[in-house]
């Protein structure tokens, strides 16, 4: 678990290229720049995991892109000690940022190995959100409400099970849409059934798939 200071510099350049794209939240920035991304990824593309772009990382999956994960944290408001509900683990990257930003994570992935992996790997980089295999489309009814929930994956529609899960006044972010790209969209839960809904431009991510948890 190697961070030199070279990654470190790389970092700091990457975190440059995000501000100058438009994010503005420097907490937000400041957890981009403190996690070693390159762990997170396969030993082939360590050359590549401090520009700003997707990489794969198996079962079909990806490491968001470091401007999405910065766009969507930022939409999210995170506030010191929010219970936060994400949806799509993945390499466990974004649930590492919001940590940083001191909310308590609960992370929900579909792909077995994915899962096992990630959940190695993160308590050896010290963090410990805690984390959960299945479907993420149900949620964590146990573990509800939730002051704040995020989908990493593109939804062809708003789970009512996980707008069930959110507390009045939390805010929900979600890709949404069917095709190639989707709409980020925030919502913010104002009574029991009641909702505000704003979108926040396009992009792209892999499919939220309904009633399946794959080994």
């Amino acid at each position: 678990m190697i961070d030199t200071y070279k990654h470190r510099g790389l970092r700091k350049q990457l975190v440059d290229e995000i501000r100058q794209k438009g994010i503005k939240d420097e907490a937000v920035l400041a957890a981009i720049d403190k996690i070693p991304r390159h762990l997170f990824m396969d030993s082939s593309f360590l050359e590549f995991a401090y520009e700003d772009k997707p990489f794969p990382i198996g079962s079909g999956q990806t490491i968001s892109q470091p401007y999405t994960v910065a766009f969507q944290t930022e939409l999210l408001e995170v506030n010191e000690g929010d219970k936060i509900l994400e949806i799509g683990t993945g390499s466990g990257y974004q649930a590492c940022v919001l940590i940083e930003l001191g909310a308590k994570v609960y992370s929900v992935e579909r792909q077995k190995k994915l899962y096992s992996r990630t959940k190695e790997l993160l308590p050896n980089l010290g963090y410990n959100p805690k984390l959960f295999y299945g479907d993420g489309n149900l949620g964590l009814p146990t573990f509800a409400p939730f002051d704040k929930i995020i989908i990493t994956a593109g939804a062809p529609i708003v789970p009512d099970r996980l707008l069930e899960q959110l507390k009045i006044g939390g805010i929900m972010i979600i890709p949404l849409g069917k095709g190639s790209s989707q709409v980020m969209k925030r919502i913010l839960k104002v009574g029991e059934n009641k909702f505000n809904e704003t979108e926040h431009g396009l992009f792209r991510f892999v499919p939220l798939l309904n009633n399946k948890a794959n080994d």
